[in-house]
């Protein structure tokens, strides 16, 4: 029988974590770009937060396994908080270099809480169904996921919007005092089957051994590093400047984060679609991915003409989120069904931790592209990689294995 309780307090935790996630991505990108830093500058900001990504999924499904999804649960929410109310420490009087470098700790600690997070979020969707029901699995899990990403969009306009509104240090303030409440609750509400613990767990054990899963996590890199490479810091910086013209900061700002969020939720909600659009199998994930790779060069092509597409260029973005979705449905969906049953959280971990490595490349490359030959040349990266990823995704097609 599915655990409703258990799922609706996963699916809130994960929500308020991912609200403040969006939020605080776009406080931080905005205000250091209002302080004059460069491009490549503002994407060393994130570098961390990918970086301990990493880390933390390689780590996060073995002590999930070791000490139970609720543990790592509210670690990672109290993690959250501690950095949000760290980042009201900053001092405007410090040098740059000093600046960079405690923004850089301060977002690696809250990406270790977002993987910590995520990781118990997904490992608990399918410990939650009954085994032996794939389309019910599919269909939550996309559900979970598209819902989150519509949330984190709205941490995105949230983020921008408080920037203006109240300021940098207040916004920090109250998004820490949001989720310690959600903290208490989860600790008083959060259902005892996700305590279970497996005590025989070794560290050795997150390596995957099944090459569906190493392919698909290669795929997976790629796949966000597509995104990405346009998404974190090219697209807000080319937007920001675009609207600024004829505009005060404050409303340029208002209207960036606007389209960021717009973004998201609309990718999210075709997230949550996906599983009305076929089954979930290796091919139609090979399908969608070239799609992907597609679309990509199109809008590099269309960039190229300047401000006078940038309409069209904004429309096509979104057309890259609906692609996007599916594709990140699907993957989210063949994790679950290849993960073992008595390894689930640490095969997630393993995916997710080739995850966090995509954004990585992505967010490393955002800034230098955008550097080196703005938004086209980014997105024109982003059709290399998804092709790479589609590259990889063919390996777990039977037909393409002879």
């Amino acid at each position: 029988m599915t655990d409703w309780r258990g799922y609706g307090a996963v699916t809130g935790a994960y929500w308020a974590f991912m609200l403040t996630d969006g939020a605080l991505r776009m406080l931080v990108l905005l205000h250091f770009h209002r302080l004059g830093f460069s491009p490549l500058t503002l994407a060393w900001l994130f570098l961390l937060y990918e970086v301990a990504g990493i880390v933390t999924n390689l780590v996060a499904g073995w002590l999930a396994a070791r000490f139970g999804l609720a543990a790592t649960l509210i670690a990672g929410l109290a993690l959250q908080i501690a950095a949000l109310v760290a980042l009201t420490q900053l001092d405007p009087e410090w040098a740059m270099a000093a600046s960079v470098g405690f923004v850089m700790l301060v977002q690696g600690a809250s990406g270790v809480a977002k993987d910590l997070t995520k990781t118990t979020s997904k490992s608990a969707v399918k410990m939650l169904i009954p085994a032996g029901q794939g389309a019910r699995l599919y269909t939550w899990v996309a559900a979970l996921t598209g819902s989150k990403n519509a949330v984190k969009g709205m941490g995105f306009f949230l983020g921008a919007a408080l920037l203006g509104w109240i300021g940098f240090v207040p916004a920090l303030w109250s998004m820490a005092a949001g989720l310690a409440l959600v903290l208490l609750a989860i600790i008083v509400f959060l259902p005892s089957g996700l305590t279970a613990r497996v005590k025989g767990a070794r560290f050795s054990q997150v390596f995957s051994r099944d090459p569906r899963i190493n392919g698909l996590s290669l795929a997976r890199l790629f796949l966000f590093a597509a995104r990405d490479v346009w998404f974190v810091v090219a697209l807000p910086i080319w937007l920001a400047g675009y609207l600024a013209t004829g505009m005060e900061a404050e409303r340029a700002f208002f209207l960036t984060g606007g389209f960021m969020a717009l973004w998201i939720v609309f990718y999210g909600g075709v997230q949550a679609f996906a599983p009305r659009l076929g089954q979930g199998t290796p091919g139609r994930a090979l399908a969608w991915v070239c799609g992907l790779a597609l679309v990509s060069g199109a809008l590099a092509l269309i960039a190229l003409r300047g401000a006078e597409a940038s309409t069209l260029t904004l429309g096509g973005l979104l057309v890259f989120g609906a692609v996007f979705a599916v594709n990140s449905a699907l993957h989210s969906f063949l994790i679950l069904d290849f993960a073992g049953p008595d390894r689930v959280t640490m095969d997630v971990g393993f995916y997710y931790m080739a995850n966090a490595g995509g954004r990585l490349l992505g967010t490393a490359l955002s800034g230098l592209t955008y550097q080196l030959g703005g938004l086209p040349l980014a997105l024109a990266t982003s059709a290399v990689l998804a092709a790479a990823s589609a590259l990889a995704i063919a390996r777990l097609c039977k037909p393409l294995q002879g």
